[in-house]
C-alpha cells in the first residue's frame, strides 16, 4: 500500500476525530485498514480505538506533529509550482499602512498597472496589524518586528529617520546647528499614544534628547507632513516617506550629521504575505514591484 497515501489518510483521521468523519471518499474499512498499514510498516501503534473514541499515542503524537509540518511544505510547494503558471491578473488585496500607502505606494502604481492591465487592487489603507488569512489579504506593508512565524517577509527600506523641513521655513528662521537649537523652531509634534514627544539623537558616543515645542500636535503622520509642506515647520519623519520630496527640492534634511533615534517599537519596513497560500505570481508582481518602487532615489 502506497506510504504517502496512509500517511495522509492518517492525517485525516487525526483531524477528523474518528475513521468514519475521515471516509468521506471511501469506506471505513479502506480508512481502518490504511492506517493499520501504516502503524504496521514503522512497528508502532499511533492510535489508541475503543467503540466510542480515539486518541494519540505518544509516538502517534510525535508522528503527527512531524508529518503535518512536512505536509504544510510540500502544499506550499506545489502552489508555489502552480502559480508560475498563473497570468498577472484579477484581484489583489493589499494591506498598506496609512503613510507607505498615500505618500509612496499608491503615486507608484501607474507603473505597475501599466505592466498588467488586467490586474485589479483592493487597497486597505491601516496602521493595523491585520491578520492576513481571516481578512483574506494577499500581501501587507508592516512596519515593525515580525513575530509571526506563518508569515513570509520580504524587508522593503530600513527604519531611518530624519528632520527637515522646507527651504521658504529655513530661510525665514535659519539652519538648526545642534539638537539644542530645536527650542528655537516651530517643531511639529507626533502624539501617537506610543511614542514619545522627545526627539532623541546620537552623534559619535554623545546621546541628546531634546522636548520640542511647536504650534501642531497630531496622531496622523500625513497632517505633519501637509503642515510641514506649508512652511510652518520642522517634523521628524521617516526617510522612505520624504525621499521624492527631498530630491525635489522641496523638503530640505537638517541635522544631517545625527542619527534620529527611531522609536521604541521601530524596525524596518516589510513586505508580508500568508506562508501557507504560497507566492502566487500575482503577489510575486506585487512584491518586486514595492522592492524596485523602494529602491529608487525618488520613492515614487
Amino acid at each position: 500500500m502506497d506510504e504517502f497515501t496512509c500517511i495522509r489518510t492518517f492525517m485525516k483521521v487525526v483531524e477528523a476525530g474518528s475513521f468514519s468523519s475521515a471516509a468521506r471518499d471511501t469506506s471505513v474499512s479502506a480508512v481502518a485498514r490504511q492506517v493499520k498499514s501504516l502503524e504496521d510498516d514503522l512497528g508502532v501503534r499511533l492510535l489508541n480505538r475503543n467503540t466510542r473514541s480515539l486518541s494519540l499515542t505518544d509516538a502517534g503524537r510525535r508522528f503527527y506533529e512531524r508529518v503535518k509540518s512536512l505536509s504544510n511544505e510540500l502544499d506550499s510547494a506545489v502552489l508555489e509550482a502552480k502559480s508560475l503558471q498563473d497570468e498577472v491578473k484579477g484581484l489583489l488585496r493589499v494591506s498598506l499602512r496609512v503613510a507607505v500607502g498615500t505618500t509612496v505606494v499608491v503615486p507608484a502604481l501607474p507603473k505597475l498597472l501599466a505592466l498588467y492591465p488586467e490586474l485589479c487592487l483592493e487597497v486597505l489603507l491601516t496602521d493595523e496589524r491585520q491578520d492576513l488569512i481571516s481578512n483574506n489579504i494577499d500581501v501587507a506593508v508592516w512596519l515593525g518586528h515580525l513575530p509571526d512565524s506563518q508569515i513570509v517577509a520580504r524587508r522593503l527600506s530600513p527604519s531611518q529617520r530624519i528632520v527637515c523641513g522646507t527651504p521658504a521655513y529655513f530661510e525665514r528662521h535659519g539652519f538648526p546647528r545642534t539638537p539644542q537649537d530645536l527650542s528655537q523652531h516651530d517643531c511639529l509634534l507626533y502624539t501617537a499614544a506610543s511614542f514619545s514627544t522627545r526627539w532623541a539623537f546620537t552623534k559619535g558616543g554623545e546621546h541628546v534628547e531634546v522636548e520640542p515645542t511647536g504650534s501642531i500636535r497630531t496622531d496622523n503622520g500625513l497632517v505633519l507632513l501637509s503642515a510641514a509642506l506649508e512652511d510652518i515647520g520642522i517634523i521628524v519623519v521617516h526617510e522612505w516617506m520624504v525621499r521624492h520630496l527631498i530630491v525635489e527640492g522641496r523638503l530640505v534634511k537638517v541635522l544631517t550629521d545625527y542619527v534620529v533615534n527611531p522609536r521604541p517599537g521601530d524596525a524596518d519596513l516589510f513586505a508580508v504575505w500568508p506562508s501557507s497560500r504560497g507566492m502566487s505570481r500575482k503577489v510575486r508582481a506585487f512584491v518586486d514591484f514595492l522592492v524596485e518602487t523602494f529602491a529608487d532615489p525618488h520613492c515614487a
